[in-house]
C-alpha cells in the first residue's frame, strides 16, 4: 500500500510541477473557472494517476483524485487574492491534494493507519527539530538583543533573512549529529564565513564582527547540544 501512495504522490508532482507550463497556470490565474487549461490539468493528473494504479478497476480512485484535484486548485484560485503571502495558498493547496491520496489510499482503515502512523512517531526527534527552528531564534534574539542595539547597518537585506539562514542552519547541524557526520558542521562553519567575508570586510566594523561571530556560535552551540541531547537520548 505504501508503494502506490508514494506512486500516486508521484503522479501528483509529475502534474503539478512537471506537466504544468506556466502558460497554463497564468491563463488559470485570469479566468479563473473559465480556464480551459484548469480542466486540462485535472484531465493529465486523471491519466497519471490511471497509469501509476494500472488497474482499469481502481478507476474511481483516480476519478475521485482528479477530481478533487479540480476543486482544490479552483478554490486556491479565488481564495489566492486574500492572501498577501502567497506561499500559504500554495502550500495549503498541495497539503491538501496529498491529504485527500492520503485518504483515497487508506479508506478502509484510515484511523487505525493514521493512528499507527501518529505512535510510531519520534516525538524527541520532532522536539529537536521544532526546538531549533523558531524558538531557538526567539532564544537568540533576547541573548542577543543588548548586542543588536549597538549594531549600525547601512545596507539593505531580504526581511527575516538571518532568521532563516539560522534556521536552515541548525536543521543542517542537527541532522549532521544524527547521522554521525561532524565534519561536515566544519564544512558548513566554513562555507558560512566565506559568504560573510565581504559584509565583513565592506563593513570594517569590529562591533559587527563580533556581533556575527557570537550569534553564529551562539546558534550553532544550540544546535549541537540539541542533537548531543537526542542522540543520547536514543
Amino acid at each position: 500500500m505504501m508503494q502506490l501512495f508514494a506512486k500516486l504522490v508521484l503522479a501528483h508532482l509529475l502534474g503539478d510541477f512537471m506537466l504544468q507550463p506556466t502558460k497554463w497556470v497564468v491563463h488559470k490565474e485570469a479566468n479563473k473557472a473559465a480556464s480551459r487549461y484548469l480542466y486540462l490539468h485535472a484531465l493529465i493528473h486523471f491519466g497519471l494517476y490511471m497509469i501509476m494504479l494500472w488497474d482499469i478497476q481502481k478507476w474511481w480512485i483516480a476519478s475521485i483524485l482528479a477530481i478533487s484535484h479540480l476543486f482544490i486548485d479552483m478554490a486556491k484560485l479565488y481564495v489566492n487574492p486574500l492572501f498577501k503571502n502567497k506561499s500559504i495558498p500554495f502550500f495549503l493547496d498541495q497539503l491538501l491534494h496529498l491529504l485527500v491520496i492520503y485518504v483515497c489510499m487508506y479508506y478502509q482503515n484510515l484511523y487505525e493507519h493514521t493512528m499507527a502512523l501518529f505512535i510510531r512517531l519520534d516525538w524527541p526527534l520532532v522536539l529537536a527539530i521544532v526546538f531549533v527552528t523558531t524558538p531557538s531564534a526567539i532564544i537568540m534574539g533576547k541573548f542577543l538583543e543588548g548586542m543588536s542595539n549597538q549594531i549600525n547597518t547601512d545596507h539593505k537585506s531580504l526581511p527575516n533573512a538571518g532568521k532563516y539562514i539560522g534556521i536552515i542552519e541548525r536543521l543542517f547541524v542537527l541532522t549532521f549529529i544524527i547521522i554521525g557526520r561532524w565534519e561536515a558542521i566544519g564544512l558548513l562553519i566554513t562555507a558560512k564565513s566565506v559568504f560573510r567575508f565581504n559584509d565583513l570586510k565592506e563593513s570594517n566594523s569590529r562591533k559587527l564582527t563580533e556581533y556575527i561571530l557570537i550569534g553564529t556560535l551562539v546558534s550553532f552551540g544550540l544546535a549541537i547540544v540539541t542533537g548531543l541531547l537526542y542522540v543520547n537520548w536514543n
